[in-house]
């Protein structure tokens, strides 16, 4: 067994996996995934929301087995989360989403590939043995996406996810203090003076690279700088990995904008993400979605935001009477928070740091175990609290919680991702 899957075997908790990611991945790479925006106050509100929850535990029960799964928009999930929109996976990996999409379906969910991607998405389609989604941004125009929802709808995806909360890009401070783009450019085009620049800023990245050697090499064998390879313009080049904060801002998604992408997208669910409030909920649903992802974008957009779990217990109560299917994502890093969330109606959650930290750490045998992990803490969280199935988390929620009446945050521990 090598060292690598030797400390992948070894890890109990994906908090372990994320080390590993860090130790592989330079830190001008990680910190894309690892940072919130401004302050990262939701950032960490999203873990201590769920570190601060507190369950019940019903005793005398024994289970032979317990039944994870759920059902949401028509899909039938042999686990109740599915993996989150992450841009540029393939900067942890190669061709790390279609390693993904394998994982997923062996596992029985569902892979959401990111617009903001470098992996062709007829490759993840193909690469899993279970449904895809596709994560839709405006990038380009609305041509441009309809020419990205023709292509998905070829290739096999499930259901379009469209993502409402990025009018504009947020500021994650400390990588933008990395000036990753100034480093990752090319020499062509360049004067003698530019060229030089560009090699000491690239010469300065030399104390984070040697160490990461491993990654250095498996990056340069993929390809190098990625592509967005599903962002074709109409001279059918695609966008090349820039700075997106412009593009997001000239594309920003309007409710109008849903007519539309819910023609092109036909009569497949359509899902919308990003929805921090009742009334957007509500609105989704008017324009014909299926459901909604309760969502702040994992804290990297607008920060002073509530804790997304805080969103699902406030909102969700006051859609009212709906056919919407209801998800979330933000703060989940275990299987007990998987339960929390379920316990409110939630009828599965979206994981996007815990799969960076799996692909990062090393790709499909550490996204693997990154769901072992996550379904070994279900099940036992499950069978602590008292609870057989999924179904059964959902009828007894109300009871399942407890109100924490501790004060402070010095018991809880610390948020490592």
């Amino acid at each position: 067994m090598s060292q690598q899957k030797k400390q992948i075997a070894e890890c109990l908790t994906t908090a372990d996996l994320w080390e590993l990611m860090m130790q592989r991945v330079p830190p001008i790479v990680s910190e894309y995934f690892r940072g919130g925006a401004d302050d990262e106050t939701t950032l960490r509100g999203n873990v201590r929301a769920f570190q601060q929850s507190m369950t019940t535990a019903y005793g005398a029960l024994s289970f032979s087995s317990l039944d994870l799964n759920t059902k949401v928009v028509d899909h039938s999930l042999a686990v109740p989360w599915y993996i989150a929109p992450v841009g540029s996976l393939r900067a942890l990996y190669p061709m790390g989403d279609a390693v993904a999409s394998q994982v997923a379906g062996e596992f029985g969910t569902v892979m959401t590939l990111s617009t903001l991607s470098g992996t062709p998405m007829e490759s993840v389609t193909e690469a899993s043995d279970g449904n895809c989604w596709f994560q839709l941004y405006l990038c380009g125009g609305r041509e441009t996406a309809l020419r990205g929802i023709e292509r998905a709808k070829r290739a096999g995806f499930s259901a379009l996810v469209l993502t409402i909360d990025t009018g504009v890009s947020g500021l994650r401070a400390l990588h933008a203090r990395m000036k990753p783009m100034q480093v990752t450019g090319p020499f062509r085009g360049l004067g003698l003076g530019g060229r030089l620049k560009l090699a000491v800023r690239k010469l300065m990245l030399a104390p984070q690279m040697l160490p990461r050697l491993s990654w250095v090499i498996e990056h340069f064998r993929d390809g190098g700088l990625m592509q967005f390879v599903n962002v074709i313009d109409e001279q059918g080049e695609p966008m090349p990995y820039a700075d997106i904060g412009v593009q997001l801002a000239a594309s920003a998604v309007t409710w109008n904008d849903l007519k539309w992408i819910k023609e092109a997208w036909g009569n497949k669910p359509l899902i919308v993400k990003g929805v921090h409030c009742a009334y957007d909920a509500r609105k989704a649903e008017e324009m014909g979605a299926s459901g909604v992802i309760w969502s702040n974008h994992g804290g990297r957009q607008q920060d002073r935001v509530p804790p997304t779990l805080h969103i699902v217990a406030q909102e969700m109560p006051l859609v009212g009477d709906t056919r919407l299917d209801f998800m979330m994502d933000g703060g989940v890093r275990n299987g007990t928070d998987v339960l929390i969330a379920l316990s409110y109606g939630i009828k599965a959650v979206g994981i996007g740091r815990v799969t960076a930290a799996g692909i990062g750490a090393g790709g499909h045998i550490g996204l693997t175990r990154a769901f072992e992990i996550m379904e070994s803490d279900l099940d036992r969280a499950m069978r602590i609290v008292g609870v057989q199935s999924v179904a059964e988390i959902h009828a007894r929620g109300a009871d399942i919680r407890r109100e924490s009446q501790l004060d402070g945050d010095g018991h809880l521990p610390p948020i490592v991702f």
